[in-house]
Protein backbone atom coordinates (compact mmCIF):
# COMPACT_ATOMS: atom_id res chain seq x y z
CA UNK A 1 0.00 0.00 0.00
CA UNK A 2 1.19 3.23 -0.65
CA UNK A 3 0.75 6.61 1.09
CA UNK A 4 -2.15 7.93 -1.21
CA UNK A 5 -3.82 4.79 -0.82
CA UNK A 6 -4.83 4.86 2.90
CA UNK A 7 -6.24 8.59 2.28
CA UNK A 8 -10.30 7.90 1.74
CA UNK A 9 -11.80 9.50 -1.23
CA UNK A 10 -14.14 11.77 0.92
CA UNK A 11 -11.28 13.14 2.64
CA UNK A 12 -9.94 16.49 2.09
CA UNK A 13 -6.42 16.20 0.77
CA UNK A 14 -4.13 19.05 1.99
CA UNK A 15 -1.63 20.50 -0.28
CA UNK A 16 1.91 21.72 1.34
CA UNK A 17 2.62 25.30 2.24
CA UNK A 18 3.68 27.33 -0.31
CA UNK A 19 2.32 25.08 -2.91
CA UNK A 20 1.84 27.31 -6.22
CA UNK A 21 -1.94 27.86 -7.49
CA UNK A 22 -2.04 28.80 -11.03
CA UNK A 23 -3.10 29.53 -14.45
CA UNK A 24 -1.42 30.14 -17.66
CA UNK A 25 -1.13 31.55 -20.74
CA UNK A 26 0.66 32.36 -24.10
CA UNK A 27 1.05 35.31 -25.93
CA UNK A 28 -0.58 34.40 -29.24
CA UNK A 29 -3.43 33.21 -27.68
CA UNK A 30 -4.88 36.63 -25.99
CA UNK A 31 -2.70 39.40 -26.46
CA UNK A 32 -4.15 40.62 -29.84
CA UNK A 33 -2.47 43.94 -30.44
CA UNK A 34 -0.54 42.21 -33.46
CA UNK A 35 0.68 44.89 -35.48
CA UNK A 36 1.64 47.78 -32.32
CA UNK A 37 4.15 48.98 -30.98
CA UNK A 38 6.51 47.51 -33.12
CA UNK A 39 5.51 43.98 -33.17
CA UNK A 40 5.88 42.20 -36.64
CA UNK A 41 4.69 38.77 -37.68
CA UNK A 42 5.51 35.88 -36.24
CA UNK A 43 4.68 32.52 -37.64
CA UNK A 44 1.55 32.07 -36.04
CA UNK A 45 0.28 35.07 -37.54
CA UNK A 46 1.31 33.76 -41.54
CA UNK A 47 0.05 30.87 -40.85
CA UNK A 48 -3.02 31.64 -39.23
CA UNK A 49 -3.79 34.68 -42.38
CA UNK A 50 -2.92 30.97 -44.87
CA UNK A 51 -6.48 29.91 -46.15
CA UNK A 52 -7.30 26.21 -44.79
CA UNK A 53 -4.28 26.29 -41.91
CA UNK A 54 -6.59 27.71 -39.01
CA UNK A 55 -10.47 26.66 -38.19
CA UNK A 56 -12.75 29.11 -40.42
CA UNK A 57 -9.91 31.54 -40.91
CA UNK A 58 -9.49 32.53 -37.27
CA UNK A 59 -6.53 34.38 -36.27
CA UNK A 60 -4.60 35.79 -33.22
CA UNK A 61 -4.63 39.41 -34.63
CA UNK A 62 -7.28 40.39 -31.66
CA UNK A 63 -7.47 37.28 -29.82
CA UNK A 64 -9.04 38.30 -26.53
CA UNK A 65 -7.41 42.04 -26.20
CA UNK A 66 -5.52 41.06 -23.40
CA UNK A 67 -2.66 43.53 -24.16
CA UNK A 68 -5.24 46.17 -23.48
CA UNK A 69 -7.26 44.56 -21.04
CA UNK A 70 -4.52 42.97 -18.74
CA UNK A 71 -4.91 44.97 -15.67
CA UNK A 72 -9.19 43.63 -15.62
CA UNK A 73 -7.19 40.27 -16.43
CA UNK A 74 -5.24 40.69 -13.44
CA UNK A 75 -7.72 41.19 -11.23
CA UNK A 76 -9.75 38.52 -12.64
CA UNK A 77 -6.80 36.51 -11.16
CA UNK A 78 -6.65 38.12 -7.48
CA UNK A 79 -10.43 37.03 -7.29
CA UNK A 80 -9.51 33.55 -8.23
CA UNK A 81 -7.10 33.78 -5.42
CA UNK A 82 -4.30 32.64 -7.87
CA UNK A 83 -0.64 33.04 -6.03
CA UNK A 84 1.46 32.57 -9.53
CA UNK A 85 0.65 33.15 -12.99
CA UNK A 86 2.71 31.83 -15.75
CA UNK A 87 2.56 33.81 -19.36
CA UNK A 88 4.67 33.88 -22.27
CA UNK A 89 6.62 36.82 -23.88
CA UNK A 90 6.22 37.26 -27.62
CA UNK A 91 9.48 37.05 -29.27
CA UNK A 92 8.51 39.49 -32.17
CA UNK A 93 6.77 42.21 -29.68
CA UNK A 94 10.28 42.44 -27.88
CA UNK A 95 12.62 41.94 -30.96
CA UNK A 96 10.52 42.03 -34.32
CA UNK A 97 13.08 40.68 -36.67
CA UNK A 98 14.67 38.02 -33.70
CA UNK A 99 17.91 40.13 -33.93
CA UNK A 100 19.00 43.11 -32.73
CA UNK A 101 18.19 45.37 -29.83
CA UNK A 102 14.59 45.25 -27.76
CA UNK A 103 11.84 47.17 -28.60
CA UNK A 104 11.21 49.16 -25.44
CA UNK A 105 7.35 49.47 -26.03
CA UNK A 106 7.26 45.89 -26.24
CA UNK A 107 9.20 45.48 -22.90
CA UNK A 108 7.13 48.51 -21.50
CA UNK A 109 4.13 46.03 -21.76
CA UNK A 110 5.67 43.68 -19.66
CA UNK A 111 6.86 45.51 -17.29
CA UNK A 112 3.66 46.72 -16.69
CA UNK A 113 1.96 43.29 -16.09
CA UNK A 114 4.28 41.85 -13.55
CA UNK A 115 3.93 45.70 -11.86
CA UNK A 116 0.44 44.70 -11.70
CA UNK A 117 0.59 40.81 -10.33
CA UNK A 118 3.12 41.47 -7.74
CA UNK A 119 0.72 44.35 -6.89
CA UNK A 120 -1.75 41.84 -5.96
CA UNK A 121 0.58 39.29 -4.76
CA UNK A 122 0.75 37.25 -7.62
CA UNK A 123 4.03 35.63 -8.54
CA UNK A 124 5.21 36.03 -12.01
CA UNK A 125 6.12 33.23 -13.80
CA UNK A 126 7.77 34.02 -17.48
CA UNK A 127 7.89 32.09 -20.20
CA UNK A 128 10.34 32.92 -23.03
CA UNK A 129 9.03 30.86 -25.77
CA UNK A 130 5.49 29.62 -26.50
CA UNK A 131 5.21 29.05 -30.65
CA UNK A 132 5.08 32.06 -31.87
CA UNK A 133 9.36 32.35 -33.78
CA UNK A 134 9.36 35.88 -35.53
CA UNK A 135 8.78 35.12 -39.23
CA UNK A 136 12.08 36.53 -40.37
CA UNK A 137 13.71 33.51 -38.30
CA UNK A 138 11.60 31.18 -40.06
CA UNK A 139 12.57 32.73 -43.29
CA UNK A 140 16.13 32.22 -42.81
CA UNK A 141 15.69 28.56 -42.35
CA UNK A 142 13.45 28.63 -38.70
CA UNK A 143 14.29 26.22 -35.89
CA UNK A 144 15.86 23.46 -38.37
CA UNK A 145 18.36 25.94 -38.76
CA UNK A 146 21.27 25.98 -35.73
CA UNK A 147 21.46 29.98 -35.75
CA UNK A 148 17.66 29.94 -34.42
CA UNK A 149 19.19 28.55 -31.38
CA UNK A 150 21.79 31.06 -30.94
CA UNK A 151 19.40 33.84 -31.41
CA UNK A 152 17.04 32.40 -29.01
CA UNK A 153 19.82 32.63 -26.22
CA UNK A 154 20.65 36.09 -27.19
CA UNK A 155 16.66 37.16 -26.87
CA UNK A 156 16.65 35.55 -23.83
CA UNK A 157 19.14 37.78 -22.20
CA UNK A 158 17.32 41.03 -22.97
CA UNK A 159 14.46 39.80 -21.56
CA UNK A 160 16.30 38.79 -18.66
CA UNK A 161 17.72 41.92 -17.99
CA UNK A 162 14.56 43.82 -19.07
CA UNK A 163 12.61 41.87 -16.24
CA UNK A 164 15.17 40.13 -14.22
CA UNK A 165 14.64 42.62 -11.44
CA UNK A 166 11.10 41.48 -10.88
CA UNK A 167 10.42 37.87 -12.11
CA UNK A 168 12.13 34.99 -10.29
CA UNK A 169 11.07 31.89 -12.63
CA UNK A 170 12.04 31.58 -15.77
CA UNK A 171 11.23 28.77 -18.32
CA UNK A 172 12.91 28.69 -21.25
CA UNK A 173 10.53 26.79 -24.04
CA UNK A 174 6.84 25.39 -23.50
CA UNK A 175 6.39 21.90 -25.46
CA UNK A 176 9.26 22.14 -27.71
CA UNK A 177 8.00 18.53 -29.03
CA UNK A 178 4.75 20.75 -30.49
CA UNK A 179 7.48 23.26 -32.15
CA UNK A 180 9.49 20.41 -33.62
CA UNK A 181 7.01 17.94 -35.03
CA UNK A 182 3.68 19.48 -35.42
CA UNK A 183 5.25 22.58 -37.08
CA UNK A 184 8.14 20.93 -39.04
CA UNK A 185 6.49 17.21 -39.16
CA UNK A 186 3.30 17.13 -39.88
CA UNK A 187 2.23 20.67 -40.83
CA UNK A 188 -0.85 21.39 -38.59
CA UNK A 189 1.14 24.09 -36.48
CA UNK A 190 3.17 26.98 -37.49
CA UNK A 191 5.37 27.29 -39.79
CA UNK A 192 3.24 24.55 -41.59
CA UNK A 193 6.22 22.45 -43.06
CA UNK A 194 6.38 18.60 -43.39
CA UNK A 195 10.10 17.16 -43.24
CA UNK A 196 10.85 14.41 -41.09
CA UNK A 197 14.25 15.19 -41.21
CA UNK A 198 13.88 19.11 -40.43
CA UNK A 199 11.53 18.21 -37.36
CA UNK A 200 14.82 16.11 -36.37
CA UNK A 201 16.87 19.09 -37.00
CA UNK A 202 14.23 21.31 -35.25
CA UNK A 203 14.15 19.48 -32.08
CA UNK A 204 17.90 19.46 -31.46
CA UNK A 205 18.35 23.06 -32.07
CA UNK A 206 14.96 23.65 -29.38
CA UNK A 207 17.18 21.79 -27.22
CA UNK A 208 20.79 23.43 -28.25
CA UNK A 209 18.51 26.91 -27.30
CA UNK A 210 17.68 25.87 -24.23
CA UNK A 211 20.58 24.98 -22.90
CA UNK A 212 22.38 28.27 -24.24
CA UNK A 213 19.05 30.37 -23.27
CA UNK A 214 19.82 28.76 -19.31
CA UNK A 215 23.24 29.66 -19.76
CA UNK A 216 22.37 33.41 -21.23
CA UNK A 217 19.28 33.90 -18.31
CA UNK A 218 21.83 32.72 -15.46
CA UNK A 219 24.74 35.54 -17.00
CA UNK A 220 21.98 38.32 -16.42
CA UNK A 221 19.53 37.35 -13.74
CA UNK A 222 20.23 37.65 -10.02
CA UNK A 223 21.28 35.25 -7.86
CA UNK A 224 18.26 33.29 -6.57
CA UNK A 225 16.38 32.68 -9.67
CA UNK A 226 15.41 29.58 -11.49
CA UNK A 227 15.01 28.41 -14.51
CA UNK A 228 13.38 25.19 -15.86
CA UNK A 229 11.21 24.43 -18.92
CA UNK A 230 7.81 22.71 -19.67
CA UNK A 231 7.82 19.53 -21.81
CA UNK A 232 4.40 17.80 -22.86
CA UNK A 233 5.76 14.59 -22.00
CA UNK A 234 3.27 11.39 -23.08
CA UNK A 235 1.87 8.92 -20.68
CA UNK A 236 2.36 6.16 -23.33
CA UNK A 237 0.31 2.97 -22.90
CA UNK A 238 0.40 -0.62 -25.14
CA UNK A 239 -2.84 -1.54 -26.39
CA UNK A 240 -1.75 -5.01 -24.90
CA UNK A 241 0.99 -6.76 -23.82
CA UNK A 242 2.11 -8.23 -26.99
CA UNK A 243 5.61 -7.70 -28.14
CA UNK A 244 5.14 -5.21 -30.95
CA UNK A 245 2.81 -3.22 -28.90
CA UNK A 246 5.70 -3.00 -26.03
CA UNK A 247 8.15 -2.11 -29.00
CA UNK A 248 5.27 0.81 -30.77
CA UNK A 249 5.78 2.08 -26.58
CA UNK A 250 9.19 1.98 -26.52
CA UNK A 251 9.96 3.62 -29.64
CA UNK A 252 6.65 6.86 -29.06
CA UNK A 253 8.84 7.38 -25.45
CA UNK A 254 12.11 7.78 -27.82
CA UNK A 255 10.67 10.42 -30.29
CA UNK A 256 7.86 12.04 -27.85
CA UNK A 257 9.75 12.09 -24.00
CA UNK A 258 13.14 11.26 -23.88
CA UNK A 259 13.99 12.79 -27.09
CA UNK A 260 14.12 15.83 -24.47
CA UNK A 261 14.34 14.08 -21.19
CA UNK A 262 17.96 12.72 -22.64
CA UNK A 263 19.86 15.63 -23.94
CA UNK A 264 18.39 18.05 -21.18
CA UNK A 265 18.42 16.38 -18.23
CA UNK A 266 21.51 13.85 -19.40
CA UNK A 267 23.30 14.80 -21.61
CA UNK A 268 22.71 12.53 -24.19
CA UNK A 269 20.24 11.26 -27.14
CA UNK A 270 18.79 8.08 -26.65
CA UNK A 271 20.51 5.47 -28.71
CA UNK A 272 17.14 3.70 -29.65
CA UNK A 273 16.07 6.64 -30.91
CA UNK A 274 19.27 7.66 -33.39
CA UNK A 275 18.81 4.00 -34.51
CA UNK A 276 14.95 4.19 -35.41
CA UNK A 277 15.82 7.64 -37.38
CA UNK A 278 18.71 6.24 -38.97
CA UNK A 279 17.10 5.44 -41.90
CA UNK A 280 16.31 9.24 -41.94
CA UNK A 281 19.55 11.33 -40.67
CA UNK A 282 22.88 10.43 -39.07
CA UNK A 283 22.24 13.32 -36.83
CA UNK A 284 25.85 15.03 -38.42
CA UNK A 285 23.85 18.38 -37.43
CA UNK A 286 24.73 17.40 -33.37
CA UNK A 287 28.18 19.04 -33.12
CA UNK A 288 30.83 18.25 -30.40
CA UNK A 289 29.77 20.03 -27.47
CA UNK A 290 26.74 20.66 -28.12
CA UNK A 291 25.10 18.18 -25.62
CA UNK A 292 27.41 19.75 -23.00
CA UNK A 293 25.42 23.06 -23.72
CA UNK A 294 22.16 21.42 -23.90
CA UNK A 295 22.32 19.67 -20.48
CA UNK A 296 22.48 22.52 -18.10
CA UNK A 297 20.60 22.04 -14.26
CA UNK A 298 17.27 22.90 -13.59
CA UNK A 299 15.54 24.18 -10.28
CA UNK A 300 12.33 22.43 -11.67
CA UNK A 301 10.99 20.92 -14.59
CA UNK A 302 7.91 22.33 -16.03
CA UNK A 303 4.53 18.79 -17.10
CA UNK A 304 2.17 19.50 -19.31
CA UNK A 305 -0.17 17.00 -18.94
CA UNK A 306 -3.96 16.47 -20.22
CA UNK A 307 -4.86 12.99 -21.75
CA UNK A 308 -2.63 9.51 -21.66
CA UNK A 309 -1.75 8.28 -25.34
CA UNK A 310 -2.32 4.25 -26.04
CA UNK A 311 -0.33 3.03 -28.72
CA UNK A 312 0.06 -0.23 -31.14
CA UNK A 313 1.91 -1.96 -33.42
CA UNK A 314 0.51 -1.60 -36.82
CA UNK A 315 -1.41 -4.23 -37.93
CA UNK A 316 -2.38 -5.69 -41.30
CA UNK A 317 -5.77 -3.79 -42.52
CA UNK A 318 -4.91 -0.65 -40.86
CA UNK A 319 -6.35 2.20 -42.70
CA UNK A 320 -7.78 4.58 -40.29
CA UNK A 321 -6.03 8.15 -39.89
CA UNK A 322 -3.92 8.14 -37.41
CA UNK A 323 -5.51 9.00 -34.25
CA UNK A 324 -2.97 10.58 -32.14
CA UNK A 325 -4.96 13.88 -30.44
CA UNK A 326 -2.70 15.96 -32.25
CA UNK A 327 -4.59 17.17 -35.61
CA UNK A 328 -5.22 15.38 -39.09
CA UNK A 329 -2.32 15.50 -41.97
CA UNK A 330 -1.07 13.10 -43.90
CA UNK A 331 1.87 13.41 -42.37
CA UNK A 332 3.36 11.76 -39.55
CA UNK A 333 5.02 13.74 -36.30
CA UNK A 334 6.58 10.76 -35.67
CA UNK A 335 9.67 10.48 -37.43
CA UNK A 336 10.98 6.87 -37.06
CA UNK A 337 7.84 5.85 -35.65
CA UNK A 338 5.61 6.18 -38.78
CA UNK A 339 3.84 2.67 -38.38
CA UNK A 340 2.47 3.39 -34.92
CA UNK A 341 -0.95 2.42 -34.40
CA UNK A 342 -2.65 5.02 -31.82
CA UNK A 343 -5.94 4.00 -30.20
CA UNK A 344 -8.60 6.00 -28.53
CA UNK A 345 -8.29 5.08 -24.69
CA UNK A 346 -11.88 4.41 -23.42
CA UNK A 347 -14.19 6.32 -20.93
CA UNK A 348 -15.34 10.09 -20.84
CA UNK A 349 -13.75 12.40 -23.33
CA UNK A 350 -13.54 16.05 -23.38
CA UNK A 351 -14.01 18.68 -26.92
CA UNK A 352 -11.13 17.90 -27.73
CA UNK A 353 -12.06 14.20 -28.05
CA UNK A 354 -9.36 13.72 -25.20
CA UNK A 355 -10.30 10.74 -22.77
CA UNK A 356 -10.15 11.88 -19.24
CA UNK A 357 -7.45 10.24 -17.40
CA UNK A 358 -6.01 11.61 -14.31
CA UNK A 359 -4.03 8.35 -13.80
CA UNK A 360 -1.79 9.15 -16.32
CA UNK A 361 -0.54 12.27 -14.62
CA UNK A 362 0.02 10.26 -11.59
CA UNK A 363 1.86 7.45 -13.08
CA UNK A 364 3.62 10.47 -15.47
CA UNK A 365 4.58 12.13 -12.27
CA UNK A 366 6.01 8.99 -10.27
CA UNK A 367 7.97 8.50 -13.55
CA UNK A 368 9.75 11.78 -13.70
CA UNK A 369 10.22 11.93 -10.20
CA UNK A 370 11.64 8.05 -10.10
CA UNK A 371 14.40 8.89 -12.49
CA UNK A 372 15.20 12.31 -11.66
CA UNK A 373 15.59 12.38 -8.03
CA UNK A 374 15.28 15.92 -6.23
CA UNK A 375 14.39 17.53 -9.47
CA UNK A 376 11.55 19.56 -8.08
CA UNK A 377 8.50 19.16 -10.43
CA UNK A 378 5.52 21.89 -11.51
CA UNK A 379 2.44 20.91 -13.21
CA UNK A 380 2.41 24.13 -15.86
CA UNK A 381 -0.09 22.85 -17.91
CA UNK A 382 -3.50 20.96 -17.20
CA UNK A 383 -7.19 21.70 -18.12
CA UNK A 384 -10.07 20.66 -20.62
CA UNK A 385 -11.82 22.22 -23.33
CA UNK A 386 -15.75 21.67 -23.19
CA UNK A 387 -18.86 22.95 -24.85
CA UNK A 388 -19.34 25.86 -22.80
CA UNK A 389 -22.95 27.73 -22.90
CA UNK A 390 -23.71 30.84 -20.91
CA UNK A 391 -27.02 30.82 -19.43
CA UNK A 392 -29.89 32.67 -19.58
CA UNK A 393 -28.99 34.55 -16.08
CA UNK A 394 -25.45 35.13 -17.24
CA UNK A 395 -23.34 32.75 -15.41
CA UNK A 396 -21.47 30.18 -16.59
CA UNK A 397 -22.16 26.67 -15.09
CA UNK A 398 -19.39 23.70 -16.00
CA UNK A 399 -19.60 20.97 -13.68
CA UNK A 400 -17.04 18.41 -15.95
CA UNK A 401 -14.51 20.77 -15.75
CA UNK A 402 -14.68 21.26 -12.12
CA UNK A 403 -14.59 17.18 -11.98
CA UNK A 404 -11.75 17.58 -14.38
CA UNK A 405 -9.97 19.68 -12.44
CA UNK A 406 -11.03 17.62 -9.41
CA UNK A 407 -9.39 14.56 -10.37
CA UNK A 408 -6.22 15.54 -11.98
CA UNK A 409 -5.56 17.62 -8.66
CA UNK A 410 -6.46 14.44 -6.73
CA UNK A 411 -3.84 12.91 -8.73
CA UNK A 412 -1.08 15.21 -8.11
CA UNK A 413 -2.05 15.00 -4.35
CA UNK A 414 -1.33 11.19 -4.73
CA UNK A 415 1.73 11.79 -6.30
CA UNK A 416 3.42 13.91 -3.72
CA UNK A 417 1.99 11.75 -1.12
CA UNK A 418 4.08 8.73 -2.66
CA UNK A 419 7.30 10.80 -3.22
CA UNK A 420 6.78 13.10 -5.91
CA UNK A 421 7.98 16.80 -5.32
CA UNK A 422 5.48 18.42 -6.79
CA UNK A 423 5.87 22.38 -6.24
CA UNK A 424 2.53 23.91 -8.04
CA UNK A 425 -0.21 23.48 -10.44
CA UNK A 426 -1.00 25.82 -13.55
CA UNK A 427 -4.73 25.86 -14.50
CA UNK A 428 -5.21 25.82 -18.46
CA UNK A 429 -6.33 28.30 -19.12
CA UNK A 430 -6.90 31.54 -17.38
CA UNK A 431 -9.52 32.47 -20.11
CA UNK A 432 -10.97 31.41 -23.63
CA UNK A 433 -8.80 32.33 -25.84
CA UNK A 434 -7.49 31.53 -29.51
CA UNK A 435 -6.71 27.94 -29.48
CA UNK A 436 -4.53 27.42 -32.24
CA UNK A 437 -5.61 25.74 -35.69
CA UNK A 438 -8.93 25.06 -33.69
CA UNK A 439 -9.26 29.15 -33.85
CA UNK A 440 -11.91 29.84 -31.57
CA UNK A 441 -13.95 27.01 -31.67
CA UNK A 442 -12.57 25.12 -28.11
CA UNK A 443 -12.66 26.59 -25.31
CA UNK A 444 -10.28 25.64 -21.79
CA UNK A 445 -10.75 28.81 -19.90
CA UNK A 446 -11.92 29.19 -16.62
CA UNK A 447 -13.12 32.46 -17.41
CA UNK A 448 -15.64 32.67 -20.35
CA UNK A 449 -14.62 35.42 -23.05
CA UNK A 450 -17.68 36.57 -25.45
CA UNK A 451 -15.47 37.25 -28.44
CA UNK A 452 -17.52 39.80 -30.05
CA UNK A 453 -17.38 41.78 -26.83
CA UNK A 454 -14.53 40.85 -25.20
CA UNK A 455 -16.88 40.62 -21.90
CA UNK A 456 -15.14 38.44 -19.08
CA UNK A 457 -17.24 36.15 -17.10
CA UNK A 458 -16.27 33.64 -14.54
CA UNK A 459 -17.00 30.16 -14.94
CA UNK A 460 -17.86 27.78 -12.16
CA UNK A 461 -14.43 26.65 -12.10
CA UNK A 462 -12.90 29.83 -11.32
CA UNK A 463 -14.86 30.21 -8.49
CA UNK A 464 -14.40 26.62 -6.92
CA UNK A 465 -10.72 26.98 -8.07
CA UNK A 466 -10.37 29.89 -5.78
CA UNK A 467 -11.65 28.06 -2.82
CA UNK A 468 -8.85 25.35 -3.36
CA UNK A 469 -6.38 28.19 -4.02
CA UNK A 470 -7.14 30.44 -0.82
CA UNK A 471 -7.34 27.52 1.44
CA UNK A 472 -4.71 24.82 -0.23
CA UNK A 473 -7.32 22.41 0.24
CA UNK A 474 -8.96 19.87 -2.16
CA UNK A 475 -12.40 19.05 -0.66
CA UNK A 476 -14.27 16.06 -1.71
CA UNK A 477 -16.28 16.69 -4.88
CA UNK A 478 -20.35 16.94 -3.71
CA UNK A 479 -21.68 13.58 -4.24
CA UNK A 480 -18.29 11.98 -3.34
Amino acid sequence: MTASDSLPLTATRRFPPGFLWGAATAAYQIEGAAAEDGRTPSIWDTFSHTPGKVFEGHTGDVAVDHYHRFHDDVRLMADMGLTAYRFSVSWSRVQPTGRGPAVQKGLDFYRRLVDDLLAHGIEPVLTLYHWDLPQELEDAGGWPHRATAERFAEYAGIVARALGDRVGRWTTLNEPWCTAFLGYGSGVHAPGRTDPVAALRAAHHLNLGHGLAVQALRAALPPGAETSVSLNLHELRPLTSAPGDLDAVRRIDAVGNRIWLGPMLKGAYPEDLLRDTAHLTDWGFVRPGDLTDTNQVLDSLGINYYTPTLVAAAREGDAAPRNDGHGASAYSPWPGSEDVAFHQPPGERTAMGWAIDPTGLYDLLLRVAGENPGLPLLITENGAAFEDEVGADGTVHDPRRVAYVHGHLEAVHRAIADGADVRGYFLWSLLDNFEWAYGYAKRFGAVHVDYETQARTPKSTANWYAGVARSGELPALDGA
